[in-house]
């Protein structure tokens, strides 16, 4: 059902990948949007064992195409080095692709959007609860269930990594 990495060398093991998504500070929401177009958007995220989460406004774009078709791609750029001298550019990246859903249940929506609140300020517990609850109507929270993920590096990298 998906395709296999072309350059299979530059595969990033899975524990890279989780790290990427784990660190990641945003990602690329890619959908089917309005007309069959496109819409790629980028969202502030978390996450966590082969789930994402990002907030968004209760209408609009995104939501509609979530809700018209559920397969998505999500795209975390970890590194964009360019290297003018060498007409190159080290890159680390990682795509995953999934289902995505609202979160209509209360309990579940309040979890999941306490989980992206502390990523963004995890020293802050009290005010990150605060926030949630002032935020909780005005607000939709997307769950993407990852259902297949890979990662690529640049060849110059993989290199490295041989040679140390």
């Amino acid at each position: 059902m998906f395709r296999e990495m072309r350059r299979s060398r530059q595969t990033l093991a899975d524990a890279e990948i989780e790290d990427i998504l784990a660190r990641g500070t945003h990602g690329i929401l890619a959908v089917s949007g309005d007309d069959a177009y496109p819409y790629a958007v980028p969202v502030s995220y978390c996450y966590e064992n082969g789930k994402i989460w990002f907030h968004s406004a209760v209408t609009g774009h995104k939501l509609d195409a979530v809700r018209r078709d559920d397969k998505v791609s999500f795209c975390v750029v970890d590194l964009d080095q360019i290297e003018p001298e060498r007409y190159t550019t080290y890159f680390r990246s990682v795509i995953a692709f999934g289902k995505a859903r609202v979160l209509e249940e209360p309990e579940e929506k309040r979890r999941a959007f306490l989980k992206l609140a502390m990523k963004y300020s995890p020293d802050d517990e009290t005010g990150c609860r605060a926030e949630v609850e002032r935020q909780f109507t005005r607000a939709a929270v997307v769950e993407i269930a990852v259902e297949h993920v890979t990662g690529k590096e640049a060849i110059e990298l993989v290199r490295r990594k041989a040679d140390e």
